[in-house]
């Protein structure tokens, strides 16, 4: 039998145009007079976005818990930079290079790594992460120690230059939306959903005949890719780069922001990747009072949305979209509820 359709012409509308309608607005941003500096944030906010989005790829889709995932947006934007700068390569090759060097670091962990469950695998990839980090520092020769890499060229493609800001936010739209499609595509192949078998039983997933070694490794080694392919975003956009930022510390903002948006949520990682990176910017007016503000709001989303921004996101969207209708669920629930009594 035939369900009937109850949505009204407006929840029809919303529901075949909300996605375009948020691009719209995104490609709009820059017509609307914003200065460089805020052109600046949303584009350092999308790499934020791309990065939480791959640490879902790997905590969220298959409930592996990395602390240490900044080592690989470290990874990818030295390897892009050295490429660039120091041996003349092409921009393109330097990202391909940037994911591709920071997945076999991924495969390099993983191998001995990912049979390893709970803490034990947290603290093996908070240690790789300290590596990383101490590497960078150390080996002037690669990497110019704490002095870091200046110079690494502004993003050519087909002779037009991303040095600008306006130009740089319309390539950093472009590469989101592309990890956007791809992360969700992978979500809903067959190997997504053996990675969420996972997720929720390892054990039985096994049972059922999926090779868990094997799909942790896809997972981990895809989740570093996207992470490397964002530290190569940050290296041309920034044009220098410091071992500070890819610092152990800087994975506890990293967890903070795919929490807060929502494990294993994509709109959610977004939003949180986003939310955190621009928090701290639009409260420098409170002055040095606003790292409490910001811990007590990261904790208020924690408490009063357990399941992160999109967890609202999806609640609002079933409103809108007429999935979720306020009141009437709750009555025929407690309608149900006296039946049974």
């Amino acid at each position: 039998m035939k369900m009937k359709n109850n949505l009204n012409p407006a929840q029809k509308i919303y529901k075949r145009t909300r996605i375009w309608v948020i691009l719209a607005l995104a490609v709009l941003l820059p017509f609307t007079g914003v200065n460089n500096y805020i052109l600046h944030m949303a584009n350092i906010s999308m790499m934020f976005a791309i990065l939480t989005i791959s640490l879902n790829v790997l905590s969220g889709f298959t409930g592996l818990m990395s602390v240490g995932h900044i080592a690989f947006f470290g990874i990818g934007a030295y390897t892009a930079a050295i490429l660039t700068t120091k041996l003349g390569m092409p921009i393109l090759l330097g990202f391909i290079g940037a994911g591709v060097i920071s997945a076999l670091f991924s495969l390099l962990l993983g191998l001995p790594t990912l049979r390893l469950k709970g803490m034990y695998f947290s603290v093996a990839t908070m240690a790789f992460g300290e590596i990383i980090y101490q590497c960078i520092k150390n080996m002037e020769w690669l990497t110019g120690g704490t002095k870091g890499i200046t110079k690494i060229p502004a993003i050519e493609i087909f002779s037009i230059s991303f040095k600008s800001y306006n130009r740089f936010y319309y390539l950093m739209l472009v590469g989101l939306v592309l990890i956007v499609v791809l992360t969700y595509n992978l979500l809903h192949s067959r190997s997504g959903r053996a990675m969420l078998a996972i997720r929720a039983n390892d054990i039985a997933a096994e049972a059922m005949g999926v090779n868990v070694v094997t799909y942790k490794m896809v997972a981990f080694m895809v989740s570093a890719f996207f992470a490397g392919i964002a530290g190569a975003f940050y290296a041309h956009e920034m044009r220098y780069i410091s071992p500070e930022t890819f610092a152990s510390v800087e994975s506890a903002s990293l967890l903070a922001m795919m929490v807060v948006g929502g494990i294993g949520s994509i709109p959610g990682a977004i939003l949180g990747g986003i939310a955190l990176t621009i928090l701290p910017e639009a409260m420098r007016f409170i002055g040095e009072f606003r790292l409490v503000l910001y811990g007590a709001a990261v904790v208020a989303i924690i408490i009063f949305a357990p399941k992160g921004l999109g967890g609202l996101v999806d609640w609002v969207d079933g409103v809108l979209s007429g999935t979720i209708r306020l009141g009437k669920k709750r009555k025929a629930e407690t309608a149900d509820e006296e039946a049974q009594v």
